[in-house]
Parts: C-alpha cells; sequence; structure tokens
C-alpha cells in the first residue's frame, strides 16, 4: 500500500441533519459546517439547522469546520449552550484562523486554534451560566473535527463521537470523556458491557459547567473515500458503528445514508436529539491507501525551539561529586580542532566548569554507603541526560 499523495485538490460533500427523536418536545443539539476558506458559505449554514446539504466542492487552503453539540440542562438552557458552543467555535476560528492577513496554513497552529476555540466556548458558556441563576448548570458537549489537506484534528469534550468509516468499517476515533470509558479503560467493564449500562449518560466533562475544561485533542490522517461520521449519543446509542457503516454503504447517496441513521435510530425508540455529520473526503491530493489504521490518537504538538546546556565529562563529573558531596577542581576543556564541527562549521565554544560548592551533610554517613551513594548518583544523572537529549 501506498501513502504518496499525488497532485489536486482535496473534495468534500457533506451532509448533516439533526432530528427531534420519538422522545423530546425540544431539541438541545446543534451542528455546525463551515468552510474557513470562505466566509459567507461558512456564516450560512449556521443559520440551516435542521438538514444541511453540501454538493462536492474542492477544500481551501484554509480547511472546512464540522461540530457536533449536544446541550443539558434544560429545554431552553441545553438549547442555548449547544448553539453558543457553534457559534463562539466559529467567530474564533474565524478571528484567528480563517479571516487573518496572516498567509501562514501551518497545520500545528490549526491544530492549536481548534483547541483554543473550544476552550474559548467553554469560558463563554459558563460565564453567561453564572451570570444568568435561570441557566445556572447549562452545558453541551462538543465534538470538532478540523480538515486541513489529508489531516483531521479533533477536539472532543463529553460523549459526542466521530467515526472514520474505511472500506466498510466504522472505527470510533474519539474517547468519550465518560464514566462508562474510564471504567473500560480501568478493565472494570468491556466495551459490550459499557454499552448496555444504565449509567451509561454519565459524562465526566462538559462545556460550560466549569470554568476550565480538558480538551481532547487527537490527529488523524484520511484517505481517498473515507466518511467521516459526527454525532450525539442520540444515534451512537441506539446505532453500532458496525450498523452505521453498513446502513451508510447500502445508501445510494450521501444524503439518503443520513437519513437512513437518523431513520434507524429513531426505529430502535428515538429516546434522545439526534444529529449527524456525514462527510465524504475524496480527491488526488489524498493518498488512494494508507498503511495506518483509523484509531484514538492523540495529537503532539512539535516542542518549542529552546536551548540546552551541552553535557560533557566535566559537567557530569562535577554534578556526580556534587550528588556525592564531594568536592571536584575546575576542569578545562581543550577546544576541538579546527573545523571538527558538523559540516566543517566551526566548533561551539566550551566554558570551564566551575568546582561545585561543598555541601555540609546533616550528618556524618556510614563509609560504607559511599559507593552506593556515588553509583545511584551516577543511574540518576544517566537518566536525567538520557531525558534532554531525547526530549
Amino acid at each position: 500500500m501506498s501513502d504518496r499523495v499525488t497532485a489536486g485538490p482535496v473534495s468534500i460533500e457533506v451532509v448533516g441533519r439533526t432530528d427531534v427523536g420519538r422522545r423530546r418536545e425540544h431539541n438541545e443539539d446543534a451542528f455546525l459546517v463551515a468552510d474557513l476558506s470562505d466566509a459567507q458559505a461558512s456564516r450560512a449554514v449556521t443559520e440551516e439547522r435542521e438538514r444541511l446539504i453540501w454538493p462536492r466542492r474542492a477544500l481551501g487552503a484554509r480547511g472546512a469546520l464540522f461540530v457536533v453539540a449536544d446541550g443539558m440542562g434544560g429545554a431552553a438552557a441545553g438549547e442555548l449552550a449547544s448553539g453558543m458552543a457553534c457559534a463562539v467555535i466559529l467567530e474564533e476560528l474565524h478571528a484567528q484562523w480563517a479571516d487573518t492577513t496572516d498567509t501562514d496554513t501551518d497545520p500545528d497552529r490549526f491544530a492549536q486554534t481548534l483547541r483554543l476555540a473550544t476552550e474559548r466556548a467553554n469560558q463563554r458558556i459558563h460565564a453567561h451560566a453564572t451570570s444568568n441563576p435561570d441557566t445556572k448548570g447549562m452545558g453541551t458537549t462538543a465534538t470538532l473535527a478540523g480538515l486541513l489537506g489529508d489531516t483531521l484534528y479533533l477536539c472532543q469534550v463529553g460523549d459526542s463521537r466521530a467515526y472514520l468509516v474505511r472500506r466498510g468499517v466504522a472505527t470510533q476515533i474519539t474517547k468519550d470523556q465518560s464514566l462508562m470509558q474510564r471504567l473500560v479503560d480501568a478493565g472494570e467493564l468491556t466495551p459490550e458491557e459499557a454499552e448496555v449500562s444504565e449509567r451509561r449518560n454519565i459524562i465526566l466533562q462538559a462545556l460550560g459547567p466549569e470554568a476550565r475544561v480538558k480538551v481532547d485533542l487527537t490527529v488523524q490522517r484520511v484517505q481517498r473515500d473515507d466518511l467521516l461520521v459526527l454525532c450525539s449519543d442520540g444515534l451512537s446509542g441506539q446505532v453500532r458503528g458496525p450498523e452505521m457503516a453498513q446502513l451508510l454503504g447500502a445508501a445510494t447517496t450521501l444524503e439518503t445514508g443520513c437519513d437512513a441513521l437518523i431513520d434507524r435510530a429513531n426505529a430502535t425508540g428515538g429516546p434522545d436529539n439526534i444529529t449527524v455529520i456525514v462527510v465524504r473526503l475524496d480527491g488526488g491530493g489524498l493518498p488512494p491507501t494508507l498503511a495506518e489504521v483509523p484509531r484514538h490518537q492523540v495529537y503532539v504538538s512539535r516542542p518549542a525551539d529552546r536551548t540546552t546546556v551541552p553535557l560533557d565529562q566535566a559537567a557530569i563529573a562535577s554534578a556526580v561529586a556534587a550528588a556525592a558531596g564531594a568536592v571536584v577542581p575546575p576542569t578545562r576543556v581543550a577546544p576541538s580542532p579546527a573545523g571538527a564541527g558538523v559540516g566543517g562549521a566551526a566548533p561551539s565554544a566550551k566554558v570551564a566548569t566551575p568546582a561545585s560548592p561543598k555541601r555540609r551533610p546533616a550528618a556524618t554517613p556510614d563509609a560504607s554507603l559511599a559507593p552506593s551513594l556515588t553509583v545511584f548518583a551516577v543511574l540518576v544523572l544517566i537518566f536525567v541526560a538520557m531525558g534532554i537529549l531525547l526530549s
């Protein structure tokens, strides 16, 4: 298999729909689809809450954003929280990413902007609930997927979900922030037991209830003909991943596939609001196949540039002696021969290591322990040095 990206654009086709379900009187879910390279398109879709259809279009340089939010706290409060989440996240993405004059489309900056937008939504919802007693305790889940080039960056708070359907197999690529997921991770329950537990709706985080929130930021590369599915638990709680893949695979269009998912959730009882976004990913800008399989993969930001102190024998000897309580005289390191640096560059100047100050021990140690202390100090220093060099 090859993961080489051929020349050409990335294209997306999107269908989104939200449904009140069979047992609720109000819909507290919300969803958002935004073309971050086209401000008019992204803002227009927020007005179309029940159904959205985007025919196939090229993905712009600024990428696209997809959000599902499941509100809680009572009909008015829950609807307000989910709507605020979508609005604030879009506002932040436009202010910090899409509408800036900066032409930089650095993937790391995009990922961090998604995370910061999610945190800002939490702050705004929390502030509103704090200053308005009638909405106290309101909150919302949020699952965000930002697509930039051939890579998805996902932010997760709560138990709405993102799946990737590849070659007829649906894989959950977000992790629920829920009590059941915590018990599964601890080995106390199997995933199958968690799915039928009476406590499966207990979540550990949401946007709004607390002043701070921990966003789970993950990453996932995509290939041609992948389907991205974002949904609230009104769908995932009634329709499992394999059945989602089957229904989407049997549908003749993306729209009929989206409708089939919601119809199936309602046919099994429809106990909650149901929201789903389905995105078909295609185009020559995506690899035809990838060796890696879809999974929950935590995003690791590039380390910031930093200056480290070079370790040499003198520095190691001084630190070891200091740990053992000894005094080491100053040691001067002879300069390297001219041209000995990498690529023939001039070597870095090295400064003589000063003597370590003598430390007075709290009590006179047993002389028989001195070798053990020295060995221990050496081992500690080696592990510290390895950590610095590998960071």
